[in-house]
């Protein structure tokens, strides 16, 4: 047995012993060595992850493929951007209430006055408290004349004073358009003046409902939209979703209140700058908290 542990080592096991003619013959054996457990495979290095820039626009799914990552390209494949429509045909300003319409024709006809031509402006928001007022304080500025008219002969009594050629601005009131009430109303006024309607409407609506409204306003012949609000909105999934959905070409946009200098011509460079711009504000914002 010594020299079995001397062969074998000191945890030599001896399992049997018998004697034979020529001596004692031992079986011993040892235990295996325990094997070391298998490494695990390495992790992968981690890939920090990259946010979607336009995952907080809330962009409607059926839109959001088209247009990868939002640059000018891609928004150029997608939308139509085109100048207001021709200024020698009236263009009624047309939307919800509460868009920024009579604002809208301010900024119109200011630009129109600073460029050596001299708009009629005309308003038939005569329900809304103040909003004749309201645009008649631009109008006594810019010294261009201002015409009120809620019925139809007011409306052409109205357009019999305007010069040939003349540039006119229609600032309609809040319309419904899934009112029929409301939307024959506002039929019959684009009738009369043979206006075109430039559909204005904030930015921050859901994507939803700015695509039903857009909708809504391309069937009584809006064909270009205006956004307004553009200046402090931080999501233009909606604007995006309007003009996607009407479809409608994208013109201006509304970025301040100014009457000079508040309105931006939409182009895909511009507005892909907008699009990203907020991701670089969220992520500055992360940085801080950190």
């Amino acid at each position: 047995m010594a020299e079995c542990r001397q062969a074998l080592g000191p945890d030599a096991l001896i399992l049997s012993t018998r004697r034979t003619a020529t001596g004692v013959e031992v079986t011993a054996a040892l235990e295996p060595a325990e094997e070391e457990p298998p490494s695990p495979p390495p992790f992968p290095p981690s890939v920090p992850a990259v946010p979607d820039p336009l995952a907080r626009h809330n962009l409607p799914p059926a839109l959001r493929p088209s247009i990868g990552a939002g640059g000018a390209a891609s928004l150029a494949a997608v939308f139509r951007f085109a100048a207001l429509p021709d200024a020698a045909r009236p263009l009624a300003l047309v939307g919800p209430p509460g868009a920024g319409k009579t604002l809208t024709v301010a900024k119109l006809a200011t630009r129109m006055v600073m460029r050596g031509a001299r708009p009629m402006v005309m308003t038939a928001d005569l329900q809304r408290a103040g909003a004749a007022e309201q645009i008649a304080a631009f109008t006594r500025v810019l010294g261009v004349p201002l015409a009120t008219a809620g019925t139809g002969a007011q409306l052409a009594a109205a357009l019999a004073g305007r010069r040939p050629g003349q540039p006119l601005l229609l600032d309609t009131a809040g319309c419904d358009p899934f009112n029929p009430a409301q939307a024959e109303q506002l039929l019959a006024l684009l009738r009369v003046t043979d206006a075109a309607p430039l559909l204005v409407l904030p930015a921050g609506l859901d994507s939803e409902e700015a695509m039903e409204t857009a909708r809504a306003f391309a069937a009584l012949g809006a064909r270009h939209l205006l956004p307004t609000r553009l200046d402090g909105a931080r999501r233009l999934g909606g604007v995006l979703a309007a003009a996607f959905a009407g479809p409608l070409a994208l013109t201006e946009a509304g970025t301040g209140p100014g009457a000079a200098d508040g309105l931006t011509p939409l182009t895909p460079a511009w507005l892909a700058e907008r699009l990203q711009g907020p991701a670089r504000i969220a992520a500055q914002e992360a940085v801080w908290a950190a």
